[in-house]
């Protein structure tokens, strides 16, 4: 499972109007890919204009960071929706950001769903199926970045490729999967942790859990993920950047990781 190269990715875009979340200009700088959202649970489209075009000007990989019409909630709580709704809901999201994209003269590369919509797709059929529907029919393309579960398991069916994410500043449990924010341990603070933890996960393919167990990961590693919204992010972002370079892992874009990893299979 073992790679020498991974994506480093953050969700970005995610302030709204005159409010503020997330140190987007100090994540560019560690990136190399990026989660921007479309005006559902974050983002107007100032927001959205701003960061396509840095994101553009940077060499920063784009993609999609989709969710559930929930402002108030920044779509972290279950919506209830048909099938139709969230396929339609996703369709719209990733065809605004692709106007911006085109614009500022830039390609969407994924598509990433956010908070409550993207961790429910992975055992929920009907959004799995709504939202890889919603991608196949706009871009076939387009990568599907998700875990283990059903979302992967749609993704393939429907002939998107999927990059294995692994959240970078989150505890995991005995399963492999990350745990809720308010379990004890769910949400990291120390940088060097989460800068050992993730060479941990990209060359052995393993993860140390919340009650200290070391556990298999269950997929590679393509993409880690920074949490935008984490209060401290600069100083995890940089750690891990670190921690990468210091194990002579090459951080680069998704489209990248995925041609060395057909290469490498291609080569056995």
């Amino acid at each position: 499972m073992a790679t020498a190269s991974v994506a480093v990715v953050a969700d970005l875009g995610e302030s709204f109007g005159n409010y503020t979340i997330g140190d987007d200009e100090a994540l560019l700088g560690l990136v190399t890919a990026s989660n921007i959202a479309c005006g559902f649970h974050a983002g107007d489209p100032r927001v959205i204009d701003q960061t396509v075009a840095e994101c553009v000007r940077r060499g920063i990989e784009l993609g999609a960071h989709p969710g559930y019409p929930d402002l108030v909630g920044f779509g972290r709580r279950l919506i209830e929706a048909s099938e139709e709704e969230i396929r339609t809901d996703v369709l719209y999201q990733i065809g605004a950001l692709d106007a911006f994209a085109r614009v500022h003269g830039g390609i969407i590369s994924h598509v990433a769903p956010h908070g409550r919509m993207g961790s429910i797709a992975q055992t929920d059929a009907k959004h799995a199926r709504a939202i890889t529907d919603a991608i196949a029919a706009y871009n076939p393309s387009y990568i599907v970045i998700c875990q283990n579960g059903l979302l992967a398991e749609e993704s393939r069916k429907r002939d998107l490729q999927v990059g294995y994410v692994f959240l970078a500043d989150r505890g995991y449990g005995a399963d492999g999967m990350p745990v809720a924010r308010s379990h004890p341990g769910g949400l990291l603070h120390d940088p060097q942790e989460i800068g050992s933890r993730v060479v941990q996960v990209v060359t052995e393919g393993t993860v140390v859990t919340v009650d200290g167990e070391t556990v298999p990961l269950g997929h590679d590693a393509d993409v880690v993920l920074l949490h935008g919204d984490h209060p401290q992010v600069l100083a995890n972002g940089t750690a891990l950047r670190a921690a990468l370079d210091a194990a002579g892992i090459r951080a680069t874009g998704l489209q990248e990781v995925l041609a060395d990893k057909r290469a490498a299979v291609a080569a056995q």
